[in-house]
């Protein structure tokens, strides 16, 4: 691999670009909070990576604020009720998260006195932490001398020494690469300096290179090819998965909802009824799932964009007359009805039925936004 700056050269330049101009983040410790003695709280880093993982960070922070009011310590978070975690949760998306972080707070409060362990092994061993996210913790809460590599990262360190190799397979090389030039000192520091760079400068596409603290050593910027990297392997296609869901509503505005199963995509939120789609299967466009009968209406269609795959639901809606909650599902207020544990793609459905059952639009086109 090629290489035009030291592993020294890059780090110094780097924490002294990060000094002047890193960003004010809720979870932070920056550096002049850092200088009048301000630790890192790891439970903030904790939440706060977990939360970020796929998802940008103006969509975090208003979800950061909320669990910390709801739960400002692990131990509060482990006695949570986990139904509570997953509402507050909702919209967030990738909902496994959420069912890990319970299981995880439960854990270091259980096992570890609400104390995090302060090495990466010891943090992989907790539930929903891989490489990445234990490497975030034992540099920025503990002062670890870890190799992070988050999509930022990636970006700069291809860039940098121009790497040819496609991304998965590329990350083993670079991460060799951020672990020489991560420092002994500061080595949190460096770390959120190089998510901060590749967030703010070396965005993926027109980077600000002339603002870049480590241009003259960038074999990208040299070659005028930084937006060829990183390298990736040609995307497939999303599959496409169609469905249907039943929005059943009430005279005095309820409607009808159930909870999921707890295991699979969008495990233990809660949903309206409609046909059995999973990623690999269609749930078919049927009027056989319907929770009641009743003179169903046709709404038209929504669509959805998951990691992996695209849904599209016919939505049917009809007024009914029940008034038992079945052995499945409940009958919810309109006006509690956006406190309840719902995935956007179900926000959608119910918007595209009723489209005042929220306070705020609910876009019924494709998710662009942070899929599910």
């Amino acid at each position: 691999m090629q290489q035009t700056i030291s592993a020294r050269d890059a780090s110094q330049k780097l924490l002294a670009w990060y000094d002047r101009h890193h960003r004010d983040l809720p979870w932070r410790v920056s550096p002049p909070m850092a200088k009048a003695g301000v630790t890192a709280d790891p439970y903030h880093v904790w939440l706060s990576e977990v939360m970020l993982q796929q998802t940008t960070v103006q969509a975090v922070k208003p979800y950061f604020h909320k669990f910390l009011s709801l739960w400002p310590r692990v131990s509060n978070l482990a006695a949570a009720d986990t139904e509570e975690v997953m509402k507050a949760w909702a919209g967030l998306g990738y909902y496994a998260r959420a069912r890990n972080l319970k299981k995880c707070a439960e854990v270091v409060a259980r096992e570890h006195g609400g104390i995090f362990p302060d090495s990466e092994d010891g943090l992989k061993a907790l539930p929903g932490i891989g490489d990445y996210t234990a490497a975030a913790i034992a540099a920025i809460a503990f002062n670890r001398r870890s190799a992070v590599l988050d999509g930022n990262v990636e970006r700069v360190i291809s860039r940098l020494d121009r790497i040819e190799t496609p991304l998965p397979a590329a990350r083993t090389q670079m991460r060799a690469r951020v672990g020489e030039m991560t420092p002994a000192g500061r080595p949190g520091d460096f770390a959120q300096g190089m998510m901060d760079l590749g967030a703010t400068i070396c965005t993926p596409k027109r980077p600000a290179c002339a603002l870049c603290p480590l241009n003259h050593g960038c074999l990208a910027f040299r070659a005028g090819d930084q937006e060829d990297f990183p390298k990736k392997p040609v995307k497939k296609a999303r599959p496409l998965r169609v469905g249907a869901a039943f929005v059943a509503s009430r005279a005095d505005g309820a409607v009808y909802l159930r909870k999921r199963a707890e295991d699979g995509l969008l495990g233990g939120m809660t949903e309206v009824p409609g046909t059995a789609w999973t990623a690999r299967k269609d749930g078919g466009i049927t009027l056989d799932a319907r929770p009641f009968e009743g003179d169903w209406e046709d709404c038209g269609t929504i669509s959805h964009v998951f990691t992996h795959f695209e849904l599209r639901l016919s939505v049917y809606r009809a007024e009914v007359c029940a008034r038992n909650d079945s052995a499945n599902g409940w009958w919810e207020p309109l006006a509690s009805l956006e406190a309840q544990a719902l995935p956007t793609v179900m926000k959608k459905a119910i918007a595209r039925a009723l489209p005042h059952a929220f306070s705020s639009a609910i876009s019924p086109s494709v998710n662009e936004g942070t899929p599910e």
